[in-house]
């Protein structure tokens, strides 16, 4: 007998081969002849399987997690994948914040005491602040800041500005530019420390006065624009009358006023302007100057032949 393919025809492929001839028996008086084929399975699993790939739905293409350095990819369906639900990038995140963290516990555990001292005092303390910067956090760079700010300025973090915010007066004595004395009067007796601030000043003024640089008679560039490259006349400058200071002697201090004697020879008296300038910022940022006097003999409690140092007396060499 004959097998035939009917439109429509449904067949279990799992039948055994009587109940598919006694079935095909059942279905041939009612259903059309399509044609006279023999009818096989392989026909049937190809039909069949047409008709499920119309009515599945499409794959999903889906990457599948893979441990760093692997460049392959499974495409599988969604329901198939069975992963950690993370990606590389997010595992890679997850582990730098737990790094972080263990960091910051041993930071905690570890800190060393005296840096978390130094980290309280830096919210009151705009000094300690700015040296420490962003060393805040490293023990060892802080250290490091510290022991630099200890060799720079000292070890006295909190000491507070010693200039004065008063500005000092100026006064003149029947001056003699040529046999002198100028005075300071300070705010206090002055440390050995201010003694020689003092006294490297008035000593470099001393230099530049006798090497001749306060000679008016010279002063080429002092009205000239420096929007276009100056001239400068060597020659002239070099026929110019020399000016300088003659002599000094050394600085003297008892108690709280200091004195110099000075020759100030062929200078000009804007010299005098340069020292004023000097003593200005010496008093405002370092040490605190009352007044300053040109000429006089006698100043204070000043005893002309009191020259010990269990009495008050200093003294800066010129």
């Amino acid at each position: 007998m004959k097998n035939i393919a009917m439109r429509g025809y449904f067949c279990n492929p799992n039948a055994s081969k009587n109940e598919t001839h006694h079935h095909l028996l059942r279905r041939r008086q009612n259903l059309p002849i399509v044609s006279e084929k023999p009818f096989s399975f392989s026909s049937y699993l190809i039909l069949n399987n047409n008709e499920k790939k119309k009515k599945s739905p499409p794959l999903r293409i889906r990457a599948a997690a893979a441990e760093e350095g692997s460049s392959t990819t499974n495409v599988t369906r969604t329901s198939d994948v069975k992963g950690s639900g993370t990606t590389a990038r997010g595992r890679r995140l997850l582990k730098i914040r737990e790094e972080k963290r263990r960091r910051e516990l041993d930071r905690l555990h570890n800190y060393p005491a005296w840096a978390k001292v130094l980290e309280n005092a830096c919210k009151d303390d705009e000094e300690l602040r700015a040296v420490l910067g962003d060393s805040i956090g490293d023990p060892e760079l802080m250290r490091k800041r510290v022991g630099e700010r200890v060799r720079k300025k000292g070890r006295d973090f909190h000491k507070q500005k010693t200039g004065s915010v008063l500005s000092f007066k100026v006064g003149f004595r029947d001056f003699n530019p040529l046999d002198s004395y100028i005075w300071f009067e300070l705010y206090g007796s002055p440390s050995d420390r201010e003694v020689n601030l003092i006294g490297g000043v008035i000593q470099s003024w001393y230099v530049m006065g006798r090497l001749g640089a306060f000679n008016s008679s010279n002063m080429q560039l002092a009205s000239s624009s420096m929007e276009y490259d100056p001239l400068y006349d060597a020659d002239k400058g070099f026929k110019v009358m020399p000016s300088s200071f003659h002599d000094m002697s050394n600085v003297e201090f008892q108690d709280n006023w200091g004195r110099v004697w000075v020759d100030l020879g062929t200078s000009d008296f804007f010299s005098i302007d340069v020292l004023l300038n000097c003593m200005t910022v010496l008093s405002a940022d370092y040490l605190g100057i009352q007044q300053i006097v040109f000429g006089g003999r006698c100043m204070g409690d000043w005893e002309e032949d009191m020259t010990n140092p269990d009495y008050g007396y200093k003294y800066f060499k010129i």
